[in-house]
């Protein structure tokens, strides 16, 4: 990152590079066609994969150590993420999809709550209006694709947006340390889960030869590398933050879906999709205004 840029304004670049690295996420699933435990075992494995190559490519000689900084947090760190990949395509198979994407929404409303208690950060009021106006804006963008859904599936999807909020927090309880390594333990832990309920259930299959270069460009490349990305964010951002620029996955994600699959959005869809990019860009330039305010400040006062 370049040297002119605040910390904070890092953390944004980082955060909204990599939500916007992962957002053809379902697009690639869907086009990939493998059933629930396949594309788990392979998003593991290769994901784990990719983690490994750009923590070497990062770290060096210092590739191990990177490891061992984490210590047992990142051990969490490494469960939580599981937690939310597991939630997020389990919640898919048993409940809608739209409601899958609104209960994620609410991941920064958690993010910001678990804060605050257990770390005592305060969030600006306009961080609190984001959230609110996301929330609403992501109800519009999934309005025609949500419904009473299932009690299993909706707790699977609550698991992902609570483990992804508690993941983000915890990062900040470790000011200066990048989790982001323990992201190639929780590849491995989503592959050991759905390794034991492909084998226990619908059985595990290869992927087809003219979906490989979609799994590996998803699975090997895109992902690894948005969520090394998002997963630095919290180094930067507090955690509520980081959450709601995770949102810009469901917009662009809908985008591509849209686009590609030739998918038609509803006016509520487009209106929804537009207040979320609208109130996100509106909060960062404001912040951005904000922050440079006082610096001056700070530099009138020096």
């Amino acid at each position: 990152m370049s040297p002119r840029l605040s910390p904070r304004q890092q953390g944004l670049l980082m955060t909204a590079g990599g939500a916007l690295v992962i957002s053809p996420d379902a697009l690639l699933i869907k086009l990939i066609g493998l059933p629930d435990a396949a594309i788990l075992l392979w998003r593991g494995l290769l994901t784990a994969l990719g983690f490994v190559i750009i923590v070497w490519l990062r770290q060096g000689r210092s590739f191990f150590a990177a490891y061992r900084r984490c210590g047992a947090t990142g051990l969490l760190v490494a469960l939580l993420f599981a937690g939310s990949t597991l939630g997020f395509v389990l919640g898919n198979q048993y409940t809608k999809g739209g409601n899958v994407l609104m209960i994620l929404a609410g991941a920064p409303l958690f993010a910001a709550l678990l804060s605050r208690c257990l770390l005592g950060e305060r969030q600006l009021p306009s961080t609190w209006l984001a959230i609110g106006a996301c929330l609403l804006g992501t109800a519009l963008i999934v309005a025609d694709d949500a419904g009473a859904g299932s009690l299993l599936g909706n707790g699977f999807a609550l698991l992902a947006a609570l483990s992804l909020a508690a993941n983000f927090t915890l990062c900040r309880t470790r000011p200066g340390i990048d989790m982001s390594p323990m992201l190639t333990l929780s590849g491995l832990l989503v592959a050991l889960a759905a390794g034991a309920y492909g084998i226990a259930g619908e059985g595990l299959a290869w992927p087809p030869a003219q979906r490989l270069g979609l799994l590996l460009l998803l699975c090997l490349g895109l992902l690894p590398l948005g969520f090394t990305l998002i997963q630095r964010g919290p180094l930067y951002l507090p955690a509520a933050e980081v959450g709601l620029l995770m949102l810009l996955e469901v917009v662009v994600g809908s985008l591509w879906l849209w686009w590609l699959l030739a998918e038609r959005p509803s006016p509520s869809a487009l209106v929804g999709g537009a207040l979320v990019l609208g109130t996100l860009g509106l909060k960062g330039a404001c912040d951005l205004r904000r922050e440079r305010r006082l610096r001056r400040r700070v530099q009138g006062a020096g």
